[in-house]
């Protein structure tokens, strides 16, 4: 009956309306109807339909005023009044007094209407719902053409979406302003990119004051998680403050110290509104006003000391000198700042504001190991909730808490470090394949027993108990492995040593007298491992830049092989991808006259395989761009292979395929680095730039690493 009557105000509504769309709305309707509790409800639940089905000849008063109408109809009906009177057969049996204790609670916790399934109960044939669906997504897909102006491929690529499961209760509560709960709970949710599911039916609990690190495969949607949920496409409370470091600030005439403190709204406002009413009473005569301003100035001054603004700028000042800042860099416009640089003025940023949440993406990737070690200590006393993706194992195992496993489109939750994930993991996979192979042992022997006994009468009960078990037998999955990674480098012809030499070699800009480097000795050989280590800006780069011939020395000399070919790596690389080039394509250009499948095995050797590497570069992840570079790089055929941070925006997995295939390559390899599992898996030498000079150290980079913790401790 109420479809009926609902399909009348339709078509009086709407003269011209699809029928089968007009049926469609009805079927929600009446499917729904004993829910809506207002023409509100009924309007988010079928007022895009509605606006469609109008087009551009009533607006949205008229629209919701059409929803009360319907809502008329949809009470008026008696089925409504009286469904709770109809009885129903159970699918399962019901304990009253659990249902008893727990009913109010389950009645407030209803899931959204646009999330419920739809009950078998329906009315409505679900095949004219599938054709009228299609349709609407048709019409809809033609208006939105005709009024969106051209998009580029690869930017429309990039847009990700998100749904999410809300509770009435929650919503109500965040309506009246009662949800003061610090924890996190995100339900039942799913994120895409494009069009690949990133996330389905997925859930995330992050419990105030722990610190979780997130770990999984490149590209697979950490960083896209995170920008959901700082950009509120995941609702969380609106009482809880989020920061997401993952730009960098934008370089002004600001110094770095006031540009932490401006982060501070609260203490910024104070002080500005400190200094308009300082000028109004040193500018203006006496006035009836004076004794309201200087009311308002003690007021000022009592809240800037509770929340002791005056040890703010000594608090900014310590965190930017633990991330490498000097006293005079925090004097310096943060325009004077490189982006590594600039990025690490935001990192300081969040950490100054303190929010309840923080979210960081890679936040070791631009810190050299002093600000690294610092960063862990510091991070150890953080208060709030942190939400951390990282490749680093030994900041993981140092500063997570818990870990967050992203994979095969789910969110797994690990109590822990990072070592103790993997353990967990480890024997977690053991014991479901175990699990797994003895029920598919067992549901083989039964299944033995029925064939052969089948026809057998006088084994018929035996049969039937057997085929009964196997029904009754949950369906267990076999472990789902995912695909490892493997990255491989050409193995160059043998070069005759000295293959690289910097005999007593000097450098300084031309900008500056001071000596960056001064007198260094380096030699290198194929089969050569060497990392160079040491503060940012203590001349790690610019070193490797004169191995290569990029920068030319003040005094002393550069020797190398007359047939040497460098392939130099550098996170700069990465940013030089043409983001509106597929991989493919890329690699085509830069190096043109190769049959398309050489450009592909090229790609596959470093794991950019399948459609991947027909997607735009600007729709891969840091880590699938970087492995594209190293894919350019490695199509020189390389004797060396002369890397500046490689592992910056790799995954775990990937660091360590990266450190198997420097261990197989069979030419040299000089590189930058602060990641400890590549160091430990491929150098045999470790050499630290220090004032000026290149010094070789014994102990490896456990050794050094205590130098550096020693250094702190002092400096504390």
């Amino acid at each position: 009956m109420a479809v009926t009557a609902t399909n009348s105000i339709l078509v009086s509504a709407f003269p011209s309306i699809d029928i089968e769309l007009s049926n469609y709305i009805g079927g929600i309707l009446d499917e729904n109807k004993s829910e809506f509790e207002s023409s509100d409800h009924v309007y988010e639940t079928i007022g895009d339909f509605l606006h469609e089905a109008a087009g551009d000849s009533k607006d949205e008063k008229d629209i919701k005023e059409l929803c009360s109408q319907l809502l008329k109809a949809l009470k008026s009906d008696p089925e409504v009044k009286n469904k709770r009177k109809e009885n129903k057969i159970l699918s399962a049996p019901v304990c009253l007094g659990s249902l008893a204790e727990n009913f109010e609670n389950e009645a407030e916790e209803l899931s959204s209407i646009w999330l419920k399934q739809r009950e078998t109960l329906s009315c409505v044939d679900q095949r004219k719902l599938e054709k009228a669906e299609a349709k609407l997504k048709s019409k809809q897909g033609r208006r939105d053409n005709d009024k969106a102006p051209p998009v580029n491929a690869a930017i429309l690529y990039k847009e990700a979406t998100a749904v999410q499961a809300t509770s009435r209760k929650e919503t109500k509560m965040e309506q009246k302003g009662s949800n003061r709960n610090m924890d996190i709970k995100i339900e039942n949710f799913d994120i895409s990119f494009g069009d690949k599911t990133l996330l389905t039916g997925a859930d995330l609990t992050l419990v105030y004051g722990r610190r979780y690190g997130m770990v999984g495969r490149n590209g697979i949607g950490k960083s896209t998680l995170l920008r959901m949920i700082s950009s509120g496409q995941l609702k969380i409370s609106n009482h809880l403050s989020i920061l997401h470091v993952e730009q960098e600030v934008v370089g002004n005439d600001t110094i770095a110290l006031d540009s932490v403190l401006e982060c501070d709204e609260k203490r910024q406002g104070l002080i500005e509104e400190e200094k308009k009413v300082l000028h109004l009473l040193n500018n203006n005569g006496p006035s009836s006003e004076d004794s309201q301003s200087s009311g308002r100035l003690q007021e000022i001054y009592a809240e800037l000391q509770l929340i002791e603004s005056d040890k703010a700028p000594a608090r900014a000042s310590v965190i930017l000198a633990g991330l490498g800042f000097s006293p005079e860099m925090q004097r310096k416009a943060t325009k004077e700042f490189s982006g590594g640089w600039r990025m690490r003025i935001a990192l300081a940023r969040a950490l100054f504001s303190k929010p309840d949440l923080l979210l960081l993406d890679e936040p070791t990737n631009m810190l050299d190991m002093k600000a690294i070690i610092w960063l862990e200590n510091y991070l150890q006393t953080w208060e709030s909730t942190i939400l951390v993706v990282s490749h680093d194992r030994r900041f993981l195992d140092t500063v997570a808490t818990d870990i967050l496993h992203f994979h095969s489109q789910h969110i797994e939750s690990y109590r822990g470090n990072y070592e103790n994930f993997v353990k967990t993991m480890t024997e977690k996979l053991k014991h479901q394949q175990r699990e797994y192979e003895a029920q598919q042992q067992y549901r083989a022997h039964a299944q033995e027993f029925i064939d052969k006994f089948r026809y057998n009468a006088k084994r018929a009960s035996l049969v039937q108990s057997k085929l009964k078990m196997l029904e009754k037998l949950p369906e267990l999955k076999p472990v789902e492995k995912e695909s490892g990674v493997v990255l491989r480098f050409l193995n160059p012809e043998f070069l005759q040593p000295p293959v690289l030499q910097l005999d007593e070699v000097s450098f300084s800009y031309p900008s500056s007298p001071k000596l960056i480097l001064n007198d260094v000795n380096l030699s290198a050989n194929m089969g050569s491992r060497i990392c160079i280590v040491g503060d940012n800006g203590s001349g790690k780069t610019t070193l490797l830049k004169l191995l290569i011939g990029d920068l030319n020395p003040i005094k002393g000399i550069r020797h190398f092989h007359r047939n040497l070919v460098i392939g130099y790596f550098t996170q700069h690389h990465v940013d030089q991808l043409d983001l509106n080039l597929s991989s493919l394509e890329f690699l085509a250009k830069r190096f043109p006259g190769k049959p398309s499948e050489e450009y592909r095995r090229q790609l596959g050797s470093f794991g950019v395989t399948g459609d991947l590497a027909l997607q735009s570069v600007a729709s891969l992840s840091g880590g699938q761009k970087s492995r594209v570079a190293f894919a350019a790089m490695a199509m020189l055929h390389p004797h060396f292979l002369i890397l500046d941070e490689p592992t910056n925006h790799l995954d775990v997995e990937t660091v360590e395929a990266l450190g198997i295939a420097l261990q197989n390559f069979t030419g040299g390899v000089v590189l930058v680095s602060h990641d400890e599992q590549l160091i430990e898996m491929v150098c045999q030498e470790l050499w630290v730039c220090r004032n000026g000079s290149v010094s070789s150290i014994s102990g490896g980079f456990s050794q050094y690493r205590k130098l550096v913790e020693d250094e702190l401790a002092a400096q504390a």
